[in-house]
């Protein structure tokens, strides 16, 4: 069988790492871009061939992809919020064309313009998805700790909520409490919300994310992990809700085996 050759544009956390070794389970032949100050150095083991550039080398992506005869890219992980507001982006040339270019600065118009820019050099840009599909959960509590009916009822409160915040692309994940919203995830992620939620609800919440209705699985698509079942603890909440077969659940067992012994129910719906 022919070796398939991917290009990976590899963001932050453990996502690249999860895709770099699922592809290579596929055998694949795998090129990644890494984002100093971002990627995991892990990645460099994981992957046939590795180049790391700052956000000014964003120009010379598409050239390595092209001396390395990469067609098929896929963009996994996230670049730092932060660093889109830094002096970086003024010694990139293409990234503030980019950002001069769009008509806001929604992270799906932002990807998007990065994703067409790429497609349009000749790229072909795959679903971050792809060879990972038995990492999203199908629906189901994945706890042996079930939520009770109050929380089942800030779960589905939250769930309509967080569709229409992340239909306007604002976040994608919204704290519940006794269905009084605690607090919407804005561009500071996740993480942060938790955090924020933790203090000012003061336990018993419920955590509810979701895709995007119209969600581009070739970027951004939400993910779950350890990392996240840590904030909860810190946070006590009670319960993570998140949408079944669209979110990427890493490091899934160690999680759940965590939240239940937190009494944290996790459920996809």
């Amino acid at each position: 069988m022919k070796m398939q050759k991917i290009g990976l544009i590899a963001g932050n956390r453990k996502f690249p790492l999860l895709f770099a070794a699922s592809a290579k389970k596929k055998n694949c032949y795998i090129v990644a871009i890494a984002i100093k100050n971002d990627t995991s150095p892990k990645l460099r083991n994981l992957v046939d061939k590795i180049y790391w550039l700052t956000l000014a080398d964003f120009h010379k992506m598409v050239g390595i992809f092209n001396s390395e005869g990469i067609k098929d890219v896929v963009m996994a992980g996230q670049i730092s919020p932060r660093r889109l507001f830094s002096k970086e982006i003024n010694k990139s040339e293409e990234l503030k064309q980019i950002l001069a270019s769009l008509k806001d600065k929604k992270t799906d118009t932002l990807f998007g313009a990065v994703a067409k820019r790429l497609e349009d050099a000749g790229l072909n840009l795959l679903d971050s998805t792809t060879f990972i599909e038995e990492h999203l959960p199908k629906k189901g509590t994945l706890t042996k700790c079930a939520p009770d009916f109050s929380t089942w009822e800030d779960v589905w409160f939250g769930l309509n909520l967080a569709k229409a915040v992340a239909n306007l692309d604002i976040g994608q994940t919204v704290a519940v409490k006794s269905k009084v919203i605690v607090a919407v995830e804005a561009f500071e992620g996740t993480d942060n919300l938790i955090r924020r939620a933790g203090k000012i609800g003061r336990g018993n919440i419920t955590i509810v994310k979701v895709s995007k209705p119209k969600q581009d699985m070739r970027f951004d698509i939400p993910v779950i992990g350890l990392g996240t079942i840590n904030n909860l603890i810190k946070a006590k909440v009670s319960c993570l809700a998140f949408e079944a077969g669209k979110t990427l659940f890493i490091d899934r067992e160690a999680s759940i085996k965590l939240a239940d012994k937190k009494n944290i129910s996790i459920v996809a719906v």
